[in-house]
């Protein structure tokens, strides 16, 4: 979404100083909870795998996928937790190959995001623009495209996108290279990876409307409950273009505080059960 600040003034949203400056700081032990989360999902794919209990173990691996790219490692790409910028780089390094994906080549398509949404170069919401089926299949190919043009267009941080792409292709080999002894790395690496294919759909495709009639509606508006189960309070997507500086810890609290000013805007948010009638007539009086 280009020009942030020029889409707040226009549309009375106020400054993240007026909503509340503590939206933007987190706890220590917050941070050290959402790290442990991951390595906990990690531990009960391990152990729920070894035993055979299956639908467990694959849980645990949806989990980690979507607490990785959606959660801590989003918030490790904008630098949102505080941290000295090596300890920063280290951790986003680590979590995101935890996922078998480079950390750094996730940081620059994404701030890119945020820099030119919806532009014809923005290589992370291109698939706002694609048709649905289009969408699944960029899905397969996401990762390898993003790392390429991370590589071709972030020379500060070439280095660690080098690195990051080696050892993905280190962990995928070693996993091979594991089989005769076992299957569980194989088996790990192949969701993940398969994991890693819904990411157009729901990070792009679903939370954007690129044929909306003014910037501040090219982003959709969540709310309602069954959404906020469904994404465990993650879904707000058009609250983290506008404030991208608060992490995910505060996104439902932010968002709450944003309503009363969406409302006056004219914005209509996206609600399960909604009546057809009732969009249609919210979209003839704007």
């Amino acid at each position: 979404m280009r020009g942030v600040r020029s889409i707040r003034e226009r549309h009375g949203l106020p400054e993240l100083n007026e909503l509340g400056p503590e939206l933007a700081h987190v706890r220590r032990w917050e941070v050290a909870l959402s790290l442990a989360v991951l390595f906990a999902c990690l531990g009960i794919y391990g152990l729920c795998a070894s035993l055979g209990w299956w639908p467990a173990a694959v849980l645990g691996v949806v989990l980690l996928s979507f607490f990785t790219y959606g959660s801590i490692s989003h918030d490790l790409v904008h630098g949102n937790l505080g941290l000295p910028r090596r300890l920063n780089d280290t951790l986003l390094c680590l979590t995101e190959l935890l996922a078998v994906r480079s950390g750094h080549a996730y940081q620059a398509a994404h701030l890119h995001h945020h820099a030119r949404f919806p532009a014809e170069d923005d290589i992370e919401g291109a698939a706002s623009g694609m048709g649905f089926w289009r969408t699944i299949g960029e899905g397969i190919i996401l990762q390898p495209r993003l790392w390429l043009w991370a590589i071709r267009h972030r020379r500060p941080r070439r280095g660690w996108i080098w690195f990051e792409g080696v050892a993905c292709v280190a962990i995928v080999l070693g996993s091979l290279a594991a089989l005769p002894l076992t299957v569980l790395p194989a088996v790990y690496v192949g969701l993940v990876i398969a994991g890693s294919w819904i990411i157009p759909l729901t990070t792009s495709y679903v939370p954007h409307d690129v044929h909306a009639d003014a910037p501040l509606r090219q982003t959709r508006l969540f709310r309602g409950r069954l959404f906020s189960l469904i994404a465990i309070e993650h879904l707000y997507h058009l609250d983290h273009h506008l404030y991208p500086q608060v992490p995910h810890h505060h996104w439902a609290k932010l968002a709450r505080r944003l309503d009363p000013y969406f409302e006056k805007a004219g914005v209509e948010p996206v609600r399960v059960g909604k009546r057809k009638g009732a969009v249609r007539r919210a979209d003839e009086d704007r």
